[in-house]
This record gives C-alpha cells, sequence and structure tokens, in this order.
C-alpha cells in the first residue's frame, strides 16, 4: 500500500484495475517471486472487500491485483456476522486500511434463495438458511418494487451490509467521522466484468 493513500486514492485504484480486468488488458500485478518475498515480512493492504464467495467473482482478479494488496473476506451473499466484522475491523485497526467496499454481484444465489423464502416460503437446509436470514430484509424490501426483484434484492443487501459496517462502533465509525475511512458498495456484472460503485 502506498503510504498515507486516502479513501478516494484507494477506490481509483481499484476502479483502474477492474477497467484493465473488464477491457481484457489485465496487467496480473504484485504477483512475482521477488513481490511474494518482500510480503514475508508484513502486509499493508489498501482495501478491504467483503463480497460474495461466488467462484466467478475473486476480488484479485476482478481489480487485477495481487499479493498483498486486498483484504478479502468472502461468504455467500456478501453477508456479514460478528467474526466477519471482527476480521474487516482487524484489517482497519491493524493495517490502517483505508477503503471497505460491500460488493455483490449480478444474479445472485444466495440473494434468490432469499427471494423464494419470502415470496414462496421456501425453506433450506442446514446452516444455508443463515445466510438466506441475513438477507431476507432486503429481499422483502424488493419486492415492492417494479422491475427486476433480483437485483433490487441484490444492491439493498449491498446497501444493508454496507449500513451495518458503517455503524459498527467503535473502530469503524471512528475513523468513518474522521474521513480516514470510507465504506462503499459496489456490484458486480456477470456479464461484462463492470464494477458499479455506490456511494450513500
Amino acid at each position: 500500500m502506498l503510504a498515507g493513500m486516502t479513501p478516494d486514492e484507494a477506490l481509483q485504484q481499484l476502479l483502474d484495475g477492474n477497467r484493465r480486468f473488464s477491457t481484457g488488458e489485465p496487467r496480473h500485478p504484485h504477483q512475482e517471486a521477488s513481490h511474494r518475498q518482500h510480503l514475508a515480512s508484513g502486509q499493508h493492504p489498501f482495501a478491504v472487500i467483503v463480497g460474495c464467495a461466488d467462484s466467478r467473482v475473486p476480488p484479485e482478479i476482478v481489480f487485477d491485483l495481487g499479493l498483498g494488496d486486498l483484504f478479502v473476506v468472502r461468504s455467500a451473499g456478501n453477508i456479514v456476522d460478528e467474526a466477519i466484522i471482527g476480521s474487516i475491523e482487524y484489517a482497519v485497526h491493524e493495517f490502517e486500511t483505508p477503503l471497505i467496499v460491500v460488493l455483490g454481484h449480478e444474479s445472485c444465489g444466495a440473494v434468490k434463495a432469499a427471494l423464494s423464502a419470502v415470496t414462496e416460503e421456501e425453506h433450506t437446509i442446514g446452516h444455508i438458511g443463515a445466510v438466506v436470514e441475513a438477507i431476507v430484509p432486503a429481499a422483502r424490501r424488493a419486492i415492492h418494487h417494479s422491475g427486476d426483484w433480483v437485483d433490487h434484492a441484490v444492491r439493498g443487501n449491498i446497501e444493508m451490509v454496507a449500513a451495518t459496517l458503517r455503524s459498527s462502533e467503535p473502530i469503524i465509525t471512528e475513523r468513518v467521522r474522521r474521513g480516514s475511512l470510507k465504506v462503499l458498495g459496489a456490484r458486480y456484472d456477470l456479464d461484462d466484468g463492470v464494477v458499479e460503485v455506490f456511494d450513500y
């Protein structure tokens, strides 16, 4: 990470990398052996990505970055719980990472399951239910809108998770208040590879 990188500079790094990836001109930076050896003594990621576990949305590839650039936490539906928030706080506190991006994506299976639970009262098995229940509030709001309910719910879920993180006391909220940290939402398009960033 560049020393003293601001949230906006970190975001620009992500957007530049996504532009390279989505236009088919990736550089695959920071993947050489010398960089790997350099990182053995410590890390300084410039962004935290809270992403979905979907195999089609690996953040290091989507943003054309490499070893040591991102602190990535992934779960189905890009949901958060106490352990995930603790992991995010660790990066913010320990490495002074200036940016958190909640990265959802088009046609998310976990979001579709939450919509089915709301509209068809479908029940899930095992621990999958915990994932679905976390997304249900966004699904309930989505069905009151016209158009693509899945996309409304994807976007609503991203916003809900970002709001949860922004209100996480004391580590995240304190840094957001003083401007050294931003928490943003983003949606990845599976078809064209473009990441759309939302500011709230």
